[in-house]
């Protein structure tokens, strides 16, 4: 079982700047493929951005494209996701989700075996 905790949520003016945190338990994070997913209100829940297990493959829904970098360190279990140039439309609560022993970058949230329970992002006009 992979435990998923999010963290670095909050409220930001336009044009600002969040990293969002998780953390993940288990001994073998470095094999996991991992990804950001937000879902705003009254909206489908959709795919942001993912990392393969090494961190040198990544990819990113076109919304958030040169504004936001996925990261992670394999040391510290943790996977990020730094937001630039935040919009308004970036509000949402925000998800990472892990796939673990994967050698793929998935980008469908079926692709997914396990989540956190998300943290809110809210960016004000």
């Amino acid at each position: 079982q992979v435990q998923l905790v999010e963290s670095g949520g909050g409220l930001v003016q336009a044009g600002g700047s969040l990293r969002l945190s998780c953390a993940a338990s288990g001994r073998t994070f470095s094999s996991y493929a991992m990804g950001w997913f937000r879902q705003a209100p009254k909206k489908e829940r959709e795919f942001v951005a993912a990392i393969n297990w090494s961190g040198a493959g990544t990819y990113y829904a076109d919304s958030v494209k040169g504004r936001f970098t996925i990261s992670r360190d394999n040391a510290k279990n943790t996977v990020y996701l730094q937001m630039n140039s935040l919009k308004p439309e970036d509000t949402a609560v925000y998800y990472c989700a892990a796939k673990p022993s994967s050698l793929s970058l998935p980008t469908q949230q079926y692709e997914y075996d396990y989540w956190g329970q998300g943290t809110q992002v809210t960016v004000s006009s």
